[in-house]
């Protein structure tokens, strides 16, 4: 026996929308999957390049619910835990037993759906599936498959693929199971609508069938016949009563508050959705939508560049730039997480404040950055005193520098005065080395200028 619920609590999928990308769906009673045009509306062209096809692709997306235990028992949750060491009553099968469905995970798919911007039915009942199970084959045992855990901190999608002309209705769907990859995932959807193409093309039939995708032959495989012909014989669970959810207006006045699952309640606690916190970051700090969503793929760098634009004066489109290029290739190049960073944003800000106020280049910025990742305790103005990276103040100094570097290039000073302007950041390049990056560049620039035009 398995049980499945109907409306609420029962299959979710995700979409291709056209013009909108993927978008989360329940899947209605009896139906396994949502779907629409797989790509986004465009059609893949037959053999004759007169019947086009188009895909429809709905996805089943399960994920295990953080929860200390089962979701009809009271057994603790331990993965990887040994056999029989988490069992009740309940879970052996006990006369007398029966399930209780877990609150917290009731509040945690509300709020799941509540996220992925979906209606949540007030109302929600249970099924089983009656069915052979290969384990345990002799008529009348069940088995209640929820009651067990998931694939650790991992999800599983099963995505339903089918074909079919445009105007007509759509076609027979294969069911491709347990993809635990996005890029396995795209691997078998790919896959499997060519291979329905082809085999319609060439005067087959789709078979409404489970397979399997091959990572390692990159192609799917037939698994066995859908419920058609397997007969789960759905019938009401009798031990299960109905799910009732409430929202503001429905909750009766002498109900406690403790004992229901209140749907506004669960709403206002909701913090903000990742779409809301990109547009505000980009509103707030004036950096590109592309931005955004790196700071927020990235845990904890949200935080970490907000920290660092709060202590600095260098306005937040530079810093992001330091942020995402420098910080996050640093913590790639040695499989850091951010927090594991040791460079703090305190310290970062404090590196930005000295480039800020021109008392050191951005060469030599970087510099003293490469020094803080050893994680030595130094503060970023010891680095630059230690390594003698400030600025050179003296304008005389850097008047007999540029003086030097314009003797020595007379073609260059040929072509510059010839019209050939983009020859000066050469020059300006010479000053720097000659100065290890000590040197302003603007002032630099303005000092040649000076003299080529005397």
């Amino acid at each position: 026996m398995a049980a499945a619920a109907r409306g609420f609590g029962g299959v979710w999928c995700w979409v291709w929308q056209r013009g909108g990308g993927w978008c989360p769906a329940p899947a209605p009673r009896r139906q396994r999957a949502v779907s629409c045009n797989a790509r986004g509306g465009a059609v893949l062209a037959g053999k004759s390049g007169l019947a086009p096809w188009v895909p429809v692709v709905g996805l089943e997306i399960h994920a295990q619910i953080s929860s200390n235990s089962k979701l009809f028992s009271g057994s603790q949750v331990q993965f990887a835990a040994p056999p029989n060491s988490l069992v009740s009553f309940f879970d052996a099968s006990l006369p007398g037993t029966l399930p209780v469905l877990n609150r917290r995970c009731v509040e945690a798919a509300v709020m799941t759906g509540l996220a992925l911007n979906c209606s949540i039915n007030k109302k929600s009942l249970f099924d089983r599936k009656h069915y052979f199970y290969a384990d345990l084959p002799f008529p009348g045992q069940t088995i209640l498959l929820m009651k067990f855990p998931f694939t650790e901190g991992k999800l599983r999608v099963d995505a339903n693929v089918s074909v079919h002309h445009p105007g007509e209705p759509y076609g027979v769907r294969t069911e491709v199971k347990n993809i635990n990859s996005i890029r396995f995932l795209a691997k078998a959807v790919d896959y499997e609508i060519q291979r329905q193409i082809e085999e319609l093309e060439n005067g087959g039939t789709i078979l409404n069938e489970t397979r399997a995708f091959d990572s390692k032959l990159g192609c799917t495989v037939p698994m066995r016949d859908k419920e058609g012909k397997q007969d789960y014989r759905f019938m009401p669970e009798p031990n299960l009563p109905p799910l009732i959810l409430y929202d503001a207006k429905s909750l009766p006045a002498n109900m406690n508050h403790q004992q229901v699952v209140n749907i506004d309640w669960i709403h206002e606690r909701l913090p903000d959705l990742p779409s809301v916190k990109r547009a505000k970051l980009v509103e707030q700090y004036g950096i590109l939508p592309e931005h955004s969503f790196t700071l927020l793929n990235e845990d904890g760098l949200t935080e970490f560049f907000e920290n660092v634009v709060k202590q600095t004066q260098m306005k937040p489109k530079k810093v992001i730039g330091w942020i995402l290029n420098d910080l996050l290739s640093y913590l790639k190049q040695h499989s850091l997480t951010v927090k594991e960073s040791p460079v703090s944003p305190f310290l970062l800000a404090d590196l930005l404040n000295l480039l800020e106020k021109k008392e050191i280049s951005s060469t030599a910025a970087k510099q003293v950055l490469a020094e803080l990742w050893k994680g030595e305790g130094k503060a970023p103005l010891e680095i630059v005193k230690e390594k003698e990276l400030e600025l050179i103040q003296d304008q005389k100094e850097l008047e007999q520098i540029c003086q030097a570097v314009i003797d020595g290039q007379e073609n260059e000073v040929m072509a510059i005065k010839a019209g050939n302007q983009k020859v000066l950041n050469k020059l300006i390049g010479l000053v720097q080395r000659e100065t290890q990056g000590r040197s302003n560049p603007v002032l630099v620039k303005q000092l040649l200028e000076k003299k080529l035009s005397e």
